[in-house]
């Protein structure tokens, strides 16, 4: 490297000192036209990397031969970068066609340097610049969408979580997520009145902090227990009549059937004083219906009731029927009325088939008892298809069967949508072996009415009911007296104690067999 020479850095790279600058030239008469005319006239100036002339510094980019030259001087024949390739191939930015390179690129982003042959003259800078709005135009609608729904979902999330509506319950505030569930829209019944039940609890059965996990609206924690009764075509009696208790805390369910004959003189005015009357001729200054029959549960039987639920025969037939039938066994025909006749072997309950089945009792040797022993078998497989739509179809599609009986208000209820998700959550996880059935035991008697009719009637027997409830309905409860029940017995010289002992669990349900049938109640033109 010569003295006139510097590296890139433009420092002596021998003596590694700054390079005084080169005296300016003069211009006189002599060399005025050499810069006037410059560059020359038959060469065209094609910017700092071709300067004139050769052998003088051309700048960074041109340092002479075999000394480094930057990026865009790599010697012939090697890799030149992206900005050195051959001509007639991309050029880049610094490398365009010498007749139509620009010292200032147009403000259009990178494809505006790129254009075909013809350099920026051939370029389309409105589509470059429609193309870059779009793009933009999008990006800045997706972000500007997410952040209304960011903030739709915020205060959505606030509404139904701030406790701003009124509990017409408790007088207190209540979220909107707590007061839909909490809402009792099928409550046509009215609310029961829990305000003057007798409890008894166990002290040293439940703690005052214990708590069963399930956070619905009890009593007695550690329990729940429903009253269910299913109503005749004319919705007067009731035909049937179960409590369903959910021990939670010892992941049980309890099922006790009351007998519709059975008497209970002081809670109706029928002449017979059956218990299927109390709803429809109880005491008339006990409103709403419902909580007549309750009473007469809770100061008969001792069973605190959480809530009810109501139903009439022919709306049993649409439930049975948006839930896909109830397959069962069976092991002859059920001959209901000449043209409702239900065939022999496995089958699957269609709705109207449920109805016939429930309340069939002609050919029944024991009756009323006969088509209640029936019953459980119903109350069995109908279980088994709660636990097929659960482990089948999923828990979403059981509530979507809920919804549909809710909104066709197929059922009457104090429940609330949320306390019935939770109940049946609950019910799907028990075992078979761990739902146990009962009837009140007793046997038949003649009621002398007070019309001078006899009517033939349930009796209690006080002592075995007494011990029933201990043992299954009052786990949280302390034991029961004859003191603390209003059962009053028709017979006190037990003739038979058959029905004092009915427990059977779910499991042994499945492979029960029907009730004895009285041959002298087999239809007449019935052929074997």
């Amino acid at each position: 490297m010569d003295n006139n020479e510097v590296n890139l850095n433009g420092a002596d790279t021998e003596k590694n000192a700054p390079k005084p600058l080169r005296k300016l030239v003069k211009v006189n008469r002599e060399n005025r036209d050499t810069f006037e005319n410059y560059p020359p006239v038959n060469e065209e100036y094609h910017g700092r990397y071709e300067a004139a002339p050769e052998g003088e510094y051309h700048g960074r980019h041109e340092a002479p031969e075999g000394e480094y030259h930057g990026l865009h001087e790599a010697p012939e024949g090697e890799y030149h970068g992206l900005h050195e390739a051959p001509e007639g191939e991309y050029h880049g930015l610094h490398e365009a066609p010498s007749s139509s390179l620009r010292a200032v690129p147009p403000p259009y982003g990178k494809r505006g340097y790129d254009a075909d042959d013809g350099g920026y003259d051939d370029y389309d800078y409105e589509f470059e610049e429609d193309h870059r709005r779009k793009r933009f135009s999008f990006k800045d609608f997706l972000i500007k969408t997410l952040a209304v729904v960011t903030s739709i979902v915020l205060i959505v999330g606030l509404i139904v979580n701030v406790p701003i509506f009124m509990d017409k319950k408790t007088g207190g505030n209540i979220s909107l997520i707590n007061l839909i569930k909490t809402a009792q829209p099928m409550a046509k019944e009215g609310l029961l009145d829990k305000q003057n039940v007798e409890l008894n609890i166990d002290t040293e059965k439940v703690e005052e902090d214990y708590n069963d996990g399930l956070d619905l609206p009890q009593l007695i924690e550690g329990q729940y227990s429903v009253l269910f009764l299913g109503f005749d075509e004319d919705e007067f009696n009731s035909d049937v009549m179960w409590i369903v208790q959910f021990d939670i805390g010892n992941g049980e369910i309890n099922i006790l059937q009351i007998p519709r004959d059975c008497c209970l003189p002081d809670y109706t005015t029928s002449p017979a004083r059956k218990f299927n009357s109390v709803y429809s001729m109880g005491d008339p200054n006990i409103n709403p219906p419902i909580q007549r029959v309750v009473n007469a549960v809770q100061e008969n039987f001792g069973i605190p009731i959480d809530a009810y639920i109501t139903t009439a025969c022919f709306d049993i037939v649409r439930m049975v029927d948006i839930v896909g039938g109830i397959p069962m066994h069976l092991d002859n025909e059920i001959i209901y009325e000449a043209d409702k006749i239900i065939p022999a072997g496995d089958v699957t309950l269609t709705g109207e088939q449920a109805e016939w089945f429930i309340r069939f009792r002609n050919e029944w040797l024991q009756g009323d008892i006969g088509r209640m022993q029936n019953q459980r078998r119903f109350m069995s497989a109908a279980m088994m298809k709660l636990f097929d739509i659960v482990e089948n179809e999923g828990r979403l599609k059981l509530y979507s069967y809920i919804k549909q009986i809710k909104d066709e208000e197929l059922i009457y209820t104090d429940l609330s949508i949320g306390d019935m998700s939770k109940i049946a959550d609950f019910a799907s996880t028990i075992d078979m072996d761990h739902v146990r059935v009962n009837m009140v035991p007793g046997e038949d008697a003649t009621f002398y009415g007070e019309d001078g009719e006899e009517y033939a009637v349930f009796s209690v027997h006080k002592a075995a009911t007494i011990a029933l409830l201990n043992k299954y309905y009052r786990p949280y409860q302390t034991a029961m007296t004859p003191y603390d029940t209003t059962i009053v017995e028709l017979v006190l010289d037990h003739q038979y104690d058959v029905y004092d002992d009915t427990n059977m669990t779910f499991e042994e349900l499945e492979t029960a067999t029907e009730p004895l049938r009285d041959p002298d109640k087999k239809p007449s033109w019935k052929v074997d």
